[in-house]
């Protein structure tokens, strides 16, 4: 007892509060789902249809309703209470689920009904997420957002990336329908852990205006604060150049580290490994480095990846320094949240959260086609010497905002 009393309190620390480690429970059922099915969904379209633009569509299921309903997704997480609009987009994924589920299991499954499904499901993440991501504020202390996000994100990143998705493939084998019957039983029972929060202290306004007036309400008070302005157009920009890097890792790691599929599975562990010691790492590198420090010094650990992916043609070389990338990626995605969850006044957070978003996932979509054609035209290293330079240029010109953003909640 006094063993798990101790696991439990390093997980999620007694000065937290019962009800972080409800919602940290609920993130942990959610991603047992996700994660089974990181690899079902892809094997899933795979065994409909060999048509590699019908399975772009899958991945785009993923990308588009980010883009759509980012920003919308925001402010309803601002218009209602969270806790409640979390349990009903879990309740409502878990129908979606469940009548793949019964298609699949019936033989009637097609390509075309799976698409339907996982653009319903992508849109469903989106507004859980946007109102996810704005609960943390309110349950816990000002300087505990950081280990509080470092917990939820550390778990996400566990289930979703590294332990389940193994484990969904070896269910696919057994029964195609059986990941996702998992989760659909992972989002039920995290409607049900989410309930067991106090109910949201916000209600719907009977003064509110339009939903494109409350959007242009976020982003006029983004645009109008410089720190949090900065931050969004650094996140979107890097993940322009970390897009043009990352779409054509699959061909990097077999026409340049002479990699196999198994070797390419293992450069994404690397980076879910890294992730894990940066889950581990975060709350003694808060303590010990001021967060514009962290900052700084992350972008730059960025920067050298994709100068050492573009030199080496070692396998092992690679693999250390994505693990060293996971790391970074982990803790630089924890203080920007970090900063601004401090920052936004609370009912605003949802909608600037939603620009957040948008912004990683457009800056991705736009960084994509860029690496594609660069590979196309210069080699297959062009899209790391892009990504170097671009990031490069970006670290010398944004060094001495770091110290403003870290500081904006003052603004």
């Amino acid at each position: 007892m006094r063993v798990t009393a101790r696991i439990v309190e390093a997980i999620a620390p007694t000065r937290l509060g019962r009800k972080f480690r409800w919602l940290l429970a609920a993130s942990i059922a959610n991603g047992i789902g996700d994660g089974v099915v990181v690899s079902a969904g892809p094997l899933l379209v795979a065994s409909l249809t060999h048509d590699p633009f019908l399975v772009s569509l899958a991945l785009l299921s993923e990308y588009l309703p980010v883009l759509l309903f980012g920003v919308i997704g925001g402010v309803a997480a601002d218009r209602f209470d969270r806790r409640r609009m979390v349990m009903i987009v879990n309740l409502g994924r878990t129908f979606v689920l469940t009548a793949l589920v019964v298609v699949i299991a019936s033989g009637a499954a097609s390509i075309a009904l799976v698409l339907v499904a996982l653009f319903a499901l992508g849109t469903g993440e989106t507004f859980a997420d946007s109102a996810t991501s704005t609960l943390l504020p309110g349950l816990v202390a000002r300087e505990d957002l950081g280990i509080g996000n470092a917990r939820i994100q550390g778990a996400q990143l566990l289930t979703n990336q590294l332990l389940l998705p193994p484990v969904g493939a070896f269910l696919f084998a057994i029964g195609p329908g059986i990941p996702f019957a998992t989760n659909a039983i992972g989002f039920a029972l995290g409607a049900v852990l989410i309930s067991r929060l106090a109910t949201d202290v916000r209600r719907s306004r009977p003064d509110r205006t339009g939903v494109r007036s409350e959007m242009a309400r976020g982003l006029r008070w983004l645009f109008a604060h410089p720190p949090m302005r900065t931050l969004a157009l650094t996140i979107f920009t890097f993940n322009i150049t970390f897009g043009a890097a990352w779409s054509v890792l699959v061909l990097y790691a077999g026409q340049r580290l002479g990699m196999n599929a198994v070797g390419f599975g293992l450069l994404t562990t690397a980076v879910a490994l890294g992730g894990v010691i940066g889950t581990v790492s975060y709350g003694r590198l808060e303590r010990r480095f001021k967060l514009s420090d962290i900052m700084r010094v992350g972008l730059i650990i960025e920067t050298f990846t994709h100068l050492v992916l573009a030199l080496t043609t070692s396998a092992a070389i690679a693999l250390g320094t994505l693990v060293v990338f996971g790391a970074h990626a982990f803790v630089w995605g924890t203080t920007s949240t970090v900063v601004r969850q401090r920052a936004v006044p609370d009912e605003l957070l949802g909608r600037v959260s939603g620009v957040y978003r948008v912004a990683i996932m457009g800056g991705i979509v736009i960084g994509t086609p860029i690496g594609g054609l660069l590979a196309k035209q210069f080699g297959i290293t062009a899209p790391f010497w892009f990504a170097f330079a671009g990031s490069a240029f970006l670290v010398v010109a944004l060094w001495r905002q770091f110290e403003n953003i870290v500081h904006s909640s003052e603004i």
